[in-house]
């Protein structure tokens, strides 16, 4: 009987455990590049799952992630037996991350994604100013605050809950827009969004209130205004093993 994936590549973080453990997987089971692979199982912790879901970006490559790192919110437990039976039963997951267009106070246009959150942060002692609007409609004309985070369901318990923003179930088809130390207005907690919303974002007084503006862990300094949406032709496959899905995690998460 044939297995749902045939090819089966190995990635590690670089810390000793994550090495340790692709070295004794490798030892035990055929494996091939990671561009040549119906399936990346990624050892190491959070961070590493984001690194190579971008690495492969687009190309609808299942991640299996095993928990070799600190908090694994979206790994699997780390075992050596059993892998091939494993993957055969893993579920999956799929979700979409933002498209964050951003013009620097140069002139400059960037663009990057993020599966986690965009978020903006002020670059100096000063509070940032900023302006949202939504779909075109100018929703806050001044936030006075540290910045403002926009994340999606599966980024919801990392950055954005740390601000206080809410935990989103997977398939909530909402967005959380959550302000960052905001102090005017001082009670406004934020924002859930529909998922087909486009926020945009413009710095007031970018040059004597510089404001970098990151999407994960790609970075834009100086901008002054910063556009994103949920970019949903674009599919990311996350496997886990029965009964730990995201969908449950995130679930477990609401309940401490």
């Amino acid at each position: 009987m044939s297995r749902r994936f045939q090819r089966i590549a190995f990635v590690a973080s670089p810390t000793p455990d994550a090495r340790a453990a692709a070295a004794a997987l490798m030892r035990r089971y055929d494996h091939v590049a990671p561009e040549d692979a119906d399936v990346v199982v990624a050892l190491g912790g959070d961070g590493l799952i984001l690194q190579v879901l971008h690495r492969f970006m687009g190309g609808v490559k299942p991640i299996y992630g095993m928990n070799r790192g600190t908090v694994g919110f979206l790994m699997n437990e780390f075992r050596e037996d059993g892998l091939l039976d494993r993957l055969e039963r893993a579920e999956r997951s799929v979700i979409h991350p933002l498209l964050m267009e951003a013009r620097d106070t140069e002139g400059r246009r960037h663009e990057a994604r993020a599966i986690n959150e965009v978020y903006m942060l002020r670059q100096t002692h000063q509070t940032a100013k900023l302006k949202i609007a939504v779909d075109g409609h100018v929703r806050l004309p001044e936030l006075i605050a540290d910045g403002v985070l926009f994340a999606t369901p599966a980024g919801s318990t990392a950055y954005n809950l740390s601000v206080g923003g809410p935990i989103l179930p997977l398939h909530a088809q909402l967005l959380a827009l959550t302000p960052i130390s905001a102090f005017r207005p001082r009670r406004w907690s934020g924002a859930l969004l529909p998922n087909y919303a486009r926020i945009r974002i413009e710095v007031l007084d970018a040059e004597h209130r510089p404001v970098a503006a990151v999407a994960d862990h790609t970075e834009f300094r100086r901008v002054c205004i910063v556009e994103a949406w949920l970019d949903q032709g674009t599919d990311l496959v996350l496997l886990h093993d029965p009964g730990h899905s995201l969908d449950e995690r995130i679930l477990r998460e609401q309940f401490g």
